[in-house]
């Protein structure tokens, strides 16, 4: 029995992961933009909402990791995330309304729910599915690569859409809340092979087992290595706005972009099927190592280049840096820690810290955009990704892991 509901998991949670960044992607791909045209705030403005936005999903990931690990394979946060993702089109209409009204007022809505629903909701999924997958015969890389299909998929369409009608997008993000509760409901995996009972007959989750890994220097040497990575996400919040003023028009500079974002995510799909690969060749730590450098040159190349050509050049380095950067902490995670508290540390570890990061750094960036300008910014930022990444080559583990705090269960990342 168990076999049979295993071998159904990994075409229905990859399912889930495309609907799933369906609705991500057509709610949230051209947000800055809407923003921007629709709403009509400034790059400062615009700054402050994703910070809000980063707050939020930072309560959010503290909160969601520790639930999800005392949880293991139940589905409760899930059915919770399905219902925020048929809420996300009306809740969008909200949020415009509420920024015309005030300002403060609508980014604290629309950041309170982006953040609980997309921001911190793809963590619980992501890190269910990889705790699926740990007792499964499949590979979180090649189910995650149906996000990026869904994204692309949404993306394509999109900045179509978006100069039809940008209230079209939150219409589709609904819809694929929908279908997401339907593929939940067909999802069955056996309870009783969940880690609590497979991985070394486990005790259940402790508020202080999440506690302990902060006492661990391999933690913080972690939480520090993202902390410059994660910088990459604030140079994304804005970079569409950069991105079509490079063309003639803003309604042509809209639908490239929409072609662009597609054209790379589907490349971040085959790089999601190959990451496995190439990190199981070079370890988890060069894994790391490598998407962090990937990430400060297309950082600083975004600053040096001028065109659309080469900027649009410069943006598909991400289908690089992005496969590698997740397989990797999945990977990392598991070798170097508790396999009980995977969901803490994906969420708290890796997602947590990008979203105190971001929350930090985006009011900064929007404000050094309209000072200083993209380029210049951007120069900036992939100099602190670089600093970090190369210290990291000194702090982080190798690939061997050691006894402290570990199950002996192997990874199938």
């Amino acid at each position: 029995m168990m076999k049979k509901h295993h071998s159904r998991s990994y075409p229905l949670l990859s399912a889930l992961l495309f609907f799933f960044f369906v609705s991500w992607s057509s709610s949230s791909s051209l947000l800055s933009i809407w923003l921007h045209q629709e709403v009509g705030l400034k790059a400062t403005d615009t700054g402050i909402i994703f910070s809000v936005l980063s707050v939020s999903a930072l309560c959010a990931q503290v909160c969601y990791g520790f639930i999800q690990d005392r949880l293991g394979l139940r589905k409760n946060l899930l059915w919770y995330i399905t219902a925020l993702l048929i809420l996300s089109g009306p809740a969008y209409l909200i949020f415009g309304y509420l920024l015309s009204v005030n300002i403060l007022l609508g980014s604290v809505f629309g950041g309170l729910f982006i953040g609980l629903t997309f921001n911190g909701g793809i963590g619980v999924l992501e890190s269910y599915t990889e705790r699926v997958a740990r007792q499964s015969t499949f590979e979180f890389g090649k189910a995650r690569m149906w996000g990026s299909l869904g994204w692309a998929v949404a993306t394509f369409f999109a900045g179509l859409l978006f100069n039809i009608n940008p209230k079209l997008n939150f219409l589709v993000a609904s819809c694929s809340g929908l279908v997401f509760f339907f593929l939940l409901i067909q999802l069955k995996v056996n309870t009783a092979a969940s880690l609590e009972t497979v991985e070394l007959g486990a005790e259940k989750v402790k508020i202080a087992d999440a506690l302990r890994l902060i006492t661990l220097p391999k933690f913080r040497a972690l939480i520090f290595f993202v902390v410059g990575t994660c910088i990459y996400g604030v140079y994304d919040q804005q970079f569409p706005v950069y991105f079509a003023s490079q063309f003639a028009t803003l309604r042509e500079g809209n639908a490239m972009f929409g072609y662009l974002n597609s054209f790379q995510v589907f490349l971040e799909a085959a790089g999601m099927f190959c990451a496995p690969w190439f990190v199981n060749r070079i370890g988890a730590k060069n894994g790391l190592i490598f998407a962090g450098m990937v990430m400060a040159l297309r950082m600083v190349a975004s600053g040096l280049v001028e065109g659309p050509v080469l900027i649009s050049i410069t943006k598909l380095l991400h289908a690089v840096e992005l496969p590698i950067l997740l397989v990797s902490i999945f990977k990392y995670n598991s070798l170097n820690f508790d396999k009980r508290l995977s969901s803490t540390l994906y969420l708290v570890g890796f997602a947590c810290t990008s979203s105190v990061i971001a929350a930090f750094l985006s009011p900064l960036a929007g404000y050094s955009y309209e000072k200083y300008g993209f380029a210049q910014s951007y120069l900036i930022m992939g100099l602190m990704v670089f600093c970090t990444t190369f210290l990291s080559i000194f702090f982080l583990r190798g690939n061997k892991s050691s006894s402290e705090g570990l199950l002996s269960q192997p990874s199938t990342i």
